[in-house]
């Protein structure tokens, strides 16, 4: 407030400035909150991935790890887990072939396996062939089993970052389930529309990195962004079934 040894006039211009100020900074104030208020996601915000690897994965979807293949052999599985996707949605998977790692080979050295890696995300999400594909471990080099070897290139550190340019990388190659060859598990779920990939040489190629950037749900269905959700005090949804008090204490955990 103006001080009392201020002149009149000087005092009177200070109230004015000091009243229009009041008057202002509220509702800008309510704008900014409003600007940072996010309600808390629920399941309903969430798509679900389902994922087949010949013979094993790890999924990371905008810089972060959000799956790994519980089995890393067999018997082929398939990983489905709950995303809460941002767009753009960079996605990057690294995924390995059952191979010994000196000869390239398997089953005690007596088989060339080969691979094939297929995901469906229920936004419409797909593998085809416009993902980015790199092989970092082949072998064994020139299909030769007498003396089998393998060859290896170092895999970026930071080659899951939304950040890093993949424009050296080839497309991926398709191929067709005759080729792969899956098992039960991959008819079990729902992978209409998705296509098996892989570098170009399905049996000598171990292991594969691949990347594709999502610029928009390909169902076309408008999804709210939470990014930055730990940064906000988010707004909070009533508890338990139509708003009632849920669960009661000690019978689980909120989330």
């Amino acid at each position: 407030m103006p001080s009392q040894s201020m002149t009149p006039a000087v005092r009177r211009a200070a109230i004015i400035a000091f009243l229009a100020l009041t008057a202002v900074l509220p509702p800008l104030f309510a704008q900014v909150s409003a600007a940072k208020r996010i309600r808390k996601p629920s399941m309903d915000d969430t798509i679900r991935a389902n994922v087949y690897a010949d013979n094993t994965f790890q999924l990371w979807v905008n810089g972060t790890l959000v799956a790994v293949d519980s089995i890393p052999f067999i018997p082929h599985n398939v990983i489905s887990v709950d995303l809460l996707p941002a767009y753009p949605m960079t996605i990057a998977v690294l995924a390995k072939d059952n191979f010994d790692p000196q000869t390239g080979m398997e089953y005690a050295n007596t088989n060339i396996g080969d691979a094939g890696f297929v995901l469906k995300f229920s936004d419409g999400t797909v593998t085809d062939g416009r993902w980015k594909a790199r092989c970092f471990s082949r072998g064994p080099v020139g299909g030769g089993t007498a003396n089998p070897r393998i060859e290896d290139e170092p895999l970026p550190e930071d080659w899951f970052a939304v950040a890093f340019d993949d424009s050296s990388w080839e497309r991926a190659t398709e191929y067709t389930e005759e080729d792969v060859g899956p098992k039960q598990p991959f008819y079990d779920a729902d992978f209409a529309g998705a296509t098996f990939i892989w570098s170009d040489d399905l049996k000598l190629d171990n292991v594969v990195a691949f990347r594709t950037v999502v610029e928009s749900p390909p169902d076309g269905k408008a999804r709210e962004d939470f990014t930055g959700l730990n940064d906000v005090v988010p707004e909070q949804p009533a508890r338990g079934p139509g708003g009632g008090k849920g669960r009661q204490q000690g019978k689980g955990k909120q989330r």
